[in-house]
């Protein structure tokens, strides 16, 4: 599992933006799910429904600043109860100290907090202990020393969790050449956000005006407001946003590694050069996730009976912006950020080549992978396992719902609204129901703001036009609303309509100044 790995990002799933060959061999030799959703798009929570089966607010791991309780029953304590060894490697984020460790692995060895690119530090059992190197070569390195070290007559769980392609984008010096070519612009990346929610045109994720200088690798000057707003005070950072001024002539911005020297002539211009430095980026350290997979693979197929008898998943903790609607970042229900990649290989049972078109859901994986490994299915778990799907099963009734929860209502560096959806193969609905704190904590002055948006996502895949009001989808939206109120019923959940009491104010999902200190880096 990746964090923030966009389905755009990866080449088999056909936008055409990198080459990701050993990722596309999972899809070429097994199946491609294209609708794989999130059920709260944010890394904290979406890592702990995936390892308990259950939604966010049955985990009580609604936020990033909430850690999920150890002593909780999970993915990897019921196969170990079934007789599987487990191990985990790399990006944890589910807390840290004894209370919060991981539990049910018989070896674990993850990150503090996002962890560094290079030269990581890591927590065991036995302490913390920092490892020269890459950081995504540094995963693949330990869990294929630990896959290598199994006792090979019993069966293996592996969870290997990598920290890219997560902010800040620093690659490996060997893919620093790569993508230089430009990438394509988003259809919709100069969106003007008129037919939304007003939750869109406030929230602060955009490309053109909310991109850092440490995010893109260059050096910041001295000064102060004028040379870009500060990114916030919650994380005691320094770094700064890039200005977008209506004025460029005066704008000049340094590459950190060679000194290279930029400028622009329009606004738009410099819009550009911030999509095309922050795609290069990301991009660049998928390279490395690619190139590690295709090492699993290797070691995997080295072996007949293991490669026929492993299931190997690719997916992400979410999907990511990657410019459309002119933002980075996810946190939202819009598409992009909704959907994740889901790859799997099982040549014994998955049909080679095939593509699944249902609807499923991170919630889902943990049943899934239970049954597949013969293992009971606790009766806490939410999620439905789709291991028929996978055999290549056409299930008549299977539930094509989708459902998010985004819970973080005070948000005051990015200004993303709490809200709850659903989708079905055809519509989406989200209902806005709140607006988070400013940087005082107050609440904006100018009344509730609480909206609803419709898409749908066939004839609008954009999700350009709210169309909840328009009186041809009066029937749409009444459907839509009781598949919304059925599936809420159904897991538990409900609307709490007074939010400022449940979550304290909650800034970027960041490093930590201590995770900054390690790596030496400050913006």
């Amino acid at each position: 599992m990746a964090d923030d790995h966009a389905s755009k990002a990866i080449s088999c799933y056909g936008a055409g933006i990198n080459d990701t060959p050993h990722l596309d061999r999972l899809a070429k030799e097994g199946m491609r799910f294209n609708h794989c959703y999130v059920n709260n798009s944010i890394c904290t929570p979406s890592r702990a429904a995936i390892l308990t089966g259950t939604h966010s607010h049955i985990n009580l791991v609604r936020t990033l600043d909430a850690k999920l309780d150890n002593r909780l029953p999970n993915l990897a304590k019921q196969m170990r109860s079934g007789g599987y060894q487990t191990a985990m490697v790399g990006k944890w984020h589910l807390g840290e100290g004894k209370a919060h460790q991981p539990t049910g692995f018989d070896y674990w060895s993850v990150v503090p907090d996002q962890g560094e690119y290079w030269d990581a530090h890591f927590i065991e059992d036995d302490g913390m202990k920092q490892v020269d190197g890459y950081v995504t070569d540094i995963i693949t390195d330990k869990c294929l020393n630990w896959i290598d070290s199994r006792d090979k007559k019993r069966p293996f769980f592996m969870m290997c969790h990598h920290k890219a392609p997560h902010r800040s984008w620093e690659c490996d010096d060997k893919h620093r050449d790569l993508y230089k070519d430009p990438i394509k612009v988003p259809d919709n990346f100069t969106d003007d956000y008129k037919h939304r929610a007003r939750a869109a045109k406030v929230a602060k994720m955009r490309v053109a005006e909310d991109l850092t200088y440490f995010d893109l690798g260059l050096v910041q000057p001295d000064g102060g407001k004028r040379i870009g707003e500060k990114m916030s005070d919650l994380w005691n950072v320094y770094d700064r946003k890039i200005p977008a001024p209506e004025d460029v002539s005066k704008m000049k911005l340094m590459d950190r590694e060679d000194g290279t020297i930029f400028t622009f002539s329009t606004p738009e211009e410099l819009a550009e050069f911030k999509y095309q430095r922050y795609m290069q980026r990301y991009l660049r350290t998928i390279q490395s996730i690619d190139d590690n997979v295709g090492r699993m693979l290797e070691y995997i197929d080295a072996d007949p009976e293991l490669r026929e008898n492993t299931l190997v998943v690719y997916t992400s903790d979410q999907g990511f912006f990657l410019g459309e609607h002119g933002w980075f970042d996810k946190r939202f229900m819009y598409e992009e950020s909704f959907q994740m990649p889901f790859l799997a290989r099982f040549p014994s049972q998955i049909p080679p080549g095939t593509v699944n078109d249902d609807l499923v859901s991170n919630v889902d994986f943990a049943p899934t992978f239970l049954e597949l490994a013969g293992v009971p299915i606790p009766s806490y778990m939410q999620g439905v396992s789709f291991l028929p799907l996978l055999q290549g099963e056409k299930v008549e009734k299977w539930q094509q719902v989708a459902y998010q929860r985004y819970w973080m209502h005070n948000d005051i560096t990015h200004f993303a609204y709490a809200h709850y959806g659903c989708r079905d193969q055809r519509y989406k609905l989200i209902h806005w129901y709140n607006e988070p704190l400013d940087a005082e904590g107050a609440r904006p002055a100018d009344g509730d703001h609480k909206e609803w948006e419709l898409f749908d996502c066939l004839e609008d895949p954009l999700e350009l036009f709210n169309v909840y009001h328009e009186h041809k989808y009066k029937e749409v939206r009444a459907r839509m609303t009781a598949l919304l109120e059925r599936k809420m019923m159904e897991i538990g959940d409900e609307v709490v309509h007074d939010c400022e009491e449940s979550d304290e104010k909650v800034g970027d999902d960041r490093p930590t100044l201590l995770s900054r200190l390690w790596s030496g880096k400050r913006s």
